[in-house]
């Protein structure tokens, strides 16, 4: 399985930086950059950073981990997401999760009804609209007429989802293409696997193998408190340093952990704002890079 790490920007990043950032990216061939939605805050929208970033780049692929698919329409997402395929082919990777991390921001993303089943219906619409290039649709929330977006992308694009709950795991078997999960152990992410290639199997479907990821925070000197508190919101119980590791050794040995787990996409950035994003870039080439297969 092919095993491949990239990047989020640092924690509070501006989007001046974005353009450094993504040029050295690219020039010490990392996989990919991944832009995550943190509406209240200095850090880019992630669908226009992700169209600025490919513009200014020639081979670096960049993500969304993740935008929140609920509280926007499937047929807009899909026509920006066509777009962007048709203006930069196989460099495009959307993946979307079901509520922003901040509760605050839920506002930002109002839903014509329940969360989760918007985000359901949402995916299959949006599956529809980048496959077909006619789709009617009627569904409980979302109802379209002879829709296409346009050119469609060649190969159809990968749909990736987050979330760890029973009924997220569901959601990633049933209509998703892959799993980014965030804030589990590699234990925890080896269940998960399992469930999702079980929901999948059961809706006549497979999950490519090496179509599961998560996310990783790592910390230069100590967890930092708000990593804590993040862990103890989403993965209560768990223990800190089975999810954000400390120093770059550290992070090695929990990449390894994962992959043996099954795991092998990896979005991996700062806990923590850093002195220079630069060096920083440098030693996880230097570190982390060498795991890639």
């Amino acid at each position: 399985m092919k095993v491949r790490i990239g990047i989020a920007p640092p924690p509070g990043d501006t989007p001046d930086h974005l353009a450094g950032l993504a040029e050295r990216t690219e020039a010490l061939g990392i996989d990919s950059l991944w832009l995550s939605e943190i509406v209240h805050g200095p850090s880019v929208e992630p669908i226009v950073g992700m169209a600025y970033t490919l513009a200014a780049t020639r081979r670096l692929k960049v993500g969304t981990g993740v935008a929140i698919l609920p509280g926007r329409h499937p047929m807009r997402v899909a026509k920006q997401l066509a777009s962007l395929a048709a203006l930069a082919p196989k460099r495009v990777l959307p993946a979307f999760g079901l509520t922003p991390a901040r509760p605050a921001e839920r506002e930002a993303f109002p839903v014509p009804g329940p969360r989760g089943a918007v985000f359901d219906e949402s995916l299959e619409l949006l599956r529809l609209l980048l496959r077909q290039e006619k789709v009617t649709f009627h569904g409980e929330f979302f109802t379209v007429e002879n829709a296409g977006v346009g050119p469609l992308p060649a190969r159809p694009l990968d749909i990736w989802v987050g979330g760890s709950g029973e009924r997220a795991l569901r959601r990633a078997g049933r209509l998703a293409d892959g799993w980014l999960a965030s804030f589990l152990t590699p234990d925890q992410a080896a269940a998960g696997r399992t469930a999702i290639a079980a929901h999948a199997a059961e809706a006549g479907r497979e999950i490519e193998a090496d179509h599961y990821g998560t996310s990783l925070a790592v910390a230069a000197t100590e967890i930092p408190a708000t990593a804590i508190d993040a862990i103890a919101r989403r993965n209560p119980g768990a223990d800190p340093a089975e999810i954000v590791p400390v120093g770059w050794a550290a992070a090695r040995d929990l990449i390894e952990r994962f992959v043996e787990a099954g795991i092998t996409k990896f979005v991996v950035r700062p806990a923590t704002p850093v002195p220079s994003t630069e060096r920083w870039l440098d030693e996880f080439a230097d570190h982390l890079m060498p795991l890639q297969n």
